[in-house]
């Protein structure tokens, strides 16, 4: 890195030295042995803090015979003309199936299917090779008097002239021995050996018992969660859709033991009942002439209905090109009726339920009906006769309503959560399984107590060097000023939202901004968008504006634009907006969508404000008076990464991949983003480090490291703190030996021969641990820390609550920590954590989780909005790399005056 006088603050954009002459001797990155990097244990646990009685969502579980054997058999299913069978509905009734008819051949030993391909017992079946005809019959309805209908397959006649049959389709079932994993395996990782895959499998194999329960009562199951079809644990979200109530459960080492981690879990799934009352709700519409038709057809594909008049069940696969009135099939007629056997003649579908079946049709005939046949084949049934069949999945993205709906509908207060868990643990009775039963397991009905630490809250220091005290987790600004304000001169306000007064907006920013320190000039212009153009596209819209702004701005475009929205969130103008201000013009933006415009509100904003022009709302106290550990007297890098995927159900839709780095050592309170596309569903980032064919890196990390060096008086950091969001426990490896490795490399590339120390945490919210006070009805406070007894008992991790729950039951963040070069103590580690949860510049209150990965997130999501990629075919930003076949679109880059800024807040 080359050497440069002075700090450059956040609004600076120094250009990115070049890259080190490619035959330097030192740089010859693909020649430096990168080291290898395995997950530490922990080396003990902290002691400050004020020490509070817990309970946790674990149940502490006893095994009896611990050398009992788990035997697992590999399944494989085929039908009468050898084609292999998949799907796991199928699967588990032919299993069950088996179980009934061959339980003598199988010595009346109980087993657990996994619902694919593998199948498990405690101690060995009889014989390593099972084969077997297993027969599944299913009830159908079959024609009186007149054929089958040709084309329409499967509405039948119904009353006198319809008989029901059980149809038998024969499977044959193969069982072959495949392995054993001792029981054992569990209670030596539980005594601190280091895990192997026979622990790692005979949990799974616990967890795969417990599924197997549930599935036997008929539950929808998603991962470790099983669900009830249970209208009592329905909550109508809006749209179509109901978020449905149940439980998560799974077996998990801790310190304390094996214990069951029960918790209450939620899933989205489609309102059942009538198709016609679903689609009305999903589109938002009137009534049913109002469906859009084609949003209709993508919405149902592959959902599954049941008949009115036949119970029968059916997949969708599509609709019918006309309304049942006019759409034709050709009808298979009997012979003698009219002219020649097997003969065909067309009717309509409307036609063939009212004169075949007797059913007279009202609003459907008049609407497109369901195809629930081949795609060759079609099978016509009308909406009216069918509806949707319960506990089907939602695997879309919530609106914003939606999940403020489910937020809202689904909170549970900490002695409601307690109770309902109790209750599930009683109901259920695992005990009473027979497989867990083999392997003598008992399962305590209580939950664990455990003991935390409360850490003692950071101080801040806000304008004027005064000090700011949180109190259970908050602060404010009333009677202060922020620490660092910036000066507003030169800026305008645009105005999207026919409803807003922009002129009432703009003075009550600028008095707010007069009491928090903030000077703001009266703005240049005010700009409203006319009615005229509200009918354009979002993207139309933008570029007019614009256009109007650079004609009322001839001396050039300003510093900041407040632009004011209709819409709070997913509005459509927000990711052309902001790809507009921030790519091609680089003008700093605040959008707002203001309901009531009041003294909290507007300090919220100014927050934001002042963060992305450079300005510094508060700071640790310790990080004002340089005195934080560890940190005050060597060079450190904080960064923050994450990886935010599109919604479930699209796998087309490229991943975005953030990471964020401290500036201005020895601050740790100011960041800087770097941001890019990588491909659908994949966690690892791959463009930390990213060598061109000209020997240059364009990779994240080397801009973060130029400007950590630019902006922190030319010292190049020999401490690194990596915080890592969004991995699972499985993937912990690969950031080491993917993510870390490309760290390194692209620190390699500058030239580079001591590489950093090391610190790599990893980060979880998505977990189901929760804690609760073990003598009152609120949450844990904040701060509150738990590393014994429910952790992990070999590896190095913790639980901390450092926000204050105010409604619902507070969540803990689980940390990792996989490396530890630096060398923090327990205390010092969980200290700083603490303490990073209270630089969040966006708001007056601590986050959960850490603030280099909040704004990792924030940067993810914003810059996400720059590109439609629902919309795209190959690009929209011009460039793309590619994975394979499949070009993965490029995001623009940020424009060079607001590259360094915190854009993101």
């Amino acid at each position: 890195m080359e050497k440069v006088a002075g700090s450059q603050e956040a609004g600076g954009t120094p250009s990115l030295p070049p890259p080190p002459p490619i035959g330097q001797p030192n740089v010859k990155p693909e020649r430096v042995a990168t080291p290898k990097y395995s997950i530490i244990s922990r080396s003990g646990v902290g002691t400050t803090g004020r020490r509070i009685p817990l309970l946790t969502n674990h149940f502490k579980v006893s095994v009896d015979f611990q050398d009992a054997v788990f035997y697992q058999y590999s399944v494989s299913i085929t039908s009468e003309d050898n084609r292999a069978v998949e799907g796991k509905g199928i699967g588990r009734k032919l299993i069950g199936r088996l179980y009934q008819t061959y339980s003598s051949e199988l010595a009346g030993k109980r087993f657990a299917y996994d619902g694919e391909k593998s199948l498990y017992t405690v101690g060995p079946l009889p014989q390593n090779k099972f084969e077997f005809q297993v027969v599944l019959e299913e009830s159908i309805a079959k024609r009186g008097e007149t054929g089958s209908p040709g084309g329409m397959g499967s509405p039948k006649e119904t009353g006198k002239r319809l008989r029901r049959s059980l149809q038998s389709k024969t499977f044959k079932v193969e069982l072959s021995y495949a392995t054993k994993i001792p029981l054992r395996s569990i209670a030596l990782a539980l005594k601190g050996a280091a895990e192997d895959n026979n622990s790692q499998d005979a949990l799974r194999v616990l967890d795969i018992i417990l599924r197997q329960q549930a599935a036997d009562r008929g539950c929808l199951l998603v991962r470790q969660s099983f669900f009830h079809d249970d209208s009592r644990n329905f909550t109508d979200i809006g749209g179509g859709v109901h978020g449905l109530r149940g439980f998560h459960s799974s077996f998990r080492p801790t310190q304390g033991g094996l214990s069951l981690n029960m918790d209450v879990s939620t899933t989205m799934i489609l309102k059942p009942g009538p198709v016609i009352d679903f689609l009305i709700a999903n589109q938002n519409v009137r009534e049913s002439r109002d469906i859009d038709w084609l949003k209709a057809k993508r919405m149902l594909r592959n959902l599954r209905v049941k008949t009115l008049h036949r119970n029968t069940e059916f997949k969708i696969i599509g609709l019918s090109e006309k309304p049942c009135n006019q759409q034709f099939f050709p009808m298979k007629v009997k012979n003698g009726e009219s002219g020649n056997e097997g003969q065909s003649v067309e009717i309509t579908v409307l036609d063939y339920f009212t004169k075949h079946c007797a059913i007279e049709l009202g609003y459907s005939a008049y609407l497109p009906c369901l195809d629930v046949g081949k795609p060759k084949r079609p099978n016509y049934l009308p909406l009216e006769l069918c509806s949707l069949v319960s506990l089907q999945r939602y695997t879309k993205a919530l609106s914003s309503m939606q999940r403020a709906s489910l937020v809202e509908k689904s909170r549970q207060k900490p002695q409601e959560r307690i109770r309902i868990l109790t209750d599930a643990m009683r109901n259920y009775r695992y005990d009473a399984d027979p497989v867990l039963g083999e392997c003598g397991i008992s399962i305590e009905k209580q939950l664990t107590q455990v003991e935390g630490r409360v850490l003692e809250t950071p101080k801040l220091k806000v304008g004027n060097s005064d000090d700011c005290v949180p109190r259970n987790g908050r602060w404010n600004f009333n009677n202060k000023q922020l620490l660092k304000p910036v000066r507003i001169s030169s800026w305008i306000v645009v105005n999207f939202s026919a409803r807003c007064d922009t002129s009432y907006i703009s003075r009550e920013l600028i008095n707010c901004g007069r009491n928090k320190g903030i000077h703001i000039e009266r703005p240049q212009t005010l700009i409203e968008e006319d009615a005229q153009s509200r009918r354009a596209s979002p993207v139309a819209r933008v570029e007019k504006m614009f256009e109007q702004m650079m004609a009322k701005l001839p001396g050039g475009p300003p510093e900041f634009i407040l632009c004011v929205l209709s819409e709070k969130k997913n509005s459509e103008i927000y990711g052309p907006w902001k790809k507009k201000s921030l790519s091609d013009f680089g003008i700093f933006t605040q959008c707002i969508s203001p309901t009531k415009v009041n003294d909290q509100y507007l300090t919220n904003v100014l927050l934001k404000i002042n963060s992305k022009l450079g300005g510094i709302n508060s700071l640790l106290a310790i990080e004002h008076s340089s005195r934080v550990p560890l940190i005050n007297g060597t060079p450190t890098l904080i960064l923050g990464m994450d990886v935010s995927h599109g919604s479930p159900s699209r796998s087309d839709i490229p991943s975005i991949a953030a990471v964020v780095g401290s500036r201005c050592w020895p601050l740790i309170s100011r960041y800087r983003a770097s941001v890019r596309t990588q491909s659908p569903k994949v966690e690892m980032i791959d463009a930390l480090y990213k060598p061109l064919e000209n020997g240059s890196d364009d990779g994240i990390i080397r801009e973060l490291l130029v400007d950590f060096f630019q902006t922190s008086n030319g010292r190049k950091p020999t401490q690194i703190i990596f915080f890592r969001d969004g991995v699972s426990e499985s993937q912990f490896n690969q950031v080491l030996n993917i993510e870390l490795d490309q760290i390194i490399k692209a620190y390699q590339h500058l030239g580079e021969v001591d590489i950093p120390k090391f610190t790599v945490i990893v980060a979880q919210k998505n977990h189901h641990t929760k804690l609760f006070l073990a003598g009152g009805p609120e949450n844990v406070p904040p701060g509150t820390v738990v590393d014994t007894k429910i952790v992990h008992p070999r590896n190095y991790d913790f639980y901390m609550c450092a926000q204050a729950g105010m409604i619902g039951t507070s969540r803990p963040a689980h940390y990792h920590v996989l490396v530890d070069e630096i060398g923090f103590s327990p205390d010092e580690l969980q200290n700083l954590i603490h303490s990073l949860s209270y630089v969040y510049q966006r708001s007056t209150t601590a986050i959960s989780i850490v603030a280099p990965i909040c704004y990792a997130h924030l940067a993810a999501h914003q810059m996400g909005q720059f590109m439609k990629f629902e919309d795209l075919t190959e690009t929209s930003s011009g460039s793309a790399t590619s994975v394979g076949s499949t070009p993965i679109p490029e995001l623009p880059r940020l424009h060079k005056k607001v590259r360094a800024s915190m854009f993101f807040c």
